[in-house]
């Protein structure tokens, strides 16, 4: 079975969350795959960052002053190259907006926006931050699929340890635990994504985090993307045409 949605949960700040989850869906558009990325973060703004353009709406006008605008007036192409695409909808918005739009009912406005990418994308990913706000615990709980994300080293252990009583408080649990910038496999870890120099989307050009990107994404949402990573796969074609440029 292969799932369409899936929150990517930060234990902790500067996990790499959302790197990670654009990361998996550069992976899932190279095997040909349409993804939407849902921004949750909304303290960081991160996703934002990897993107140009104008950014209007954003993700949390579209669940406080325009709830009935479609997903798709929000949604930014990020180029990959790959025979699918990436669709991101960032959060970009002033304080006063951004705690309307953590309210209860923002929150069920943002569950509502997932199951709309749902019915319009093969995959839909989300970037959580740690579950401390109603859209954090809306998205935890309103996809199919959760990925813990941690950081190497004992400061992600010890978060880890708080996420996941955190997720089962509010009825759910981690169905993938992924260590970011990692050296070797740690037990109880699913994937370890070494650490890269490359700037994203590194799993386009750097050969072992792209092996380990999709390793993620295949258990994240059991999709064979092994075509996506053979030596003479998409990965490789599209990498080698990005260092063309």
């Amino acid at each position: 079975m292969t799932y369409t949605t899936a929150a990517l949960v930060g234990a902790t700040g500067g996990a790499g969350t959302t790197r990670t989850t654009l990361e998996i869906a550069v992976v899932l558009a190279a095997d040909g795959a349409d993804v939407a990325v849902l921004d949750a973060a909304y303290a960081t703004q991160g996703l934002g960052g990897y993107l140009s353009g104008r950014l209007d709406p954003d993700l949390t006008s579209l669940v406080t002053d325009r709830p009935e605008t479609p997903l798709s007036a929000g949604l930014v192409e990020f180029e990959t190259g790959g025979a699918g695409s990436v669709a991101c909808c960032p959060a970009d918005a002033p304080f006063e907006r951004l705690a309307r739009a953590k309210t209860v009912e923002s929150a069920r406005r943002f569950e509502a926006r997932i199951e709309e990418a749902a019915t319009a994308f093969d995959h839909v990913l989300v970037d959580v931050p740690p579950l401390a706000s109603n859209p954090a615990v809306a998205a935890a709980t309103g996809c199919e699929r959760v990925g813990l994300v941690a950081p190497d080293g004992d400061r992600g252990r010890d978060a880890t340890a708080r996420l996941r009583e955190r997720l089962a408080d509010v009825g759910t649990g981690a169905d993938v635990h992924v260590v970011t910038r990692g050296d070797a496999d740690e037990p109880g870890v699913d994937v370890v994504l070494p650490g890269t120099e490359a700037s994203a989307p590194a799993c386009l050009t750097d050969e072992r985090y792209g092996r380990s990107v999709a390793s993620l994404a295949a258990l994240l949402v059991e999709r064979d993307v092994g075509d996506a990573v053979a030596s003479d796969g998409l990965l490789g074609g599209v990498g080698e045409m990005i260092r063309r440029r």
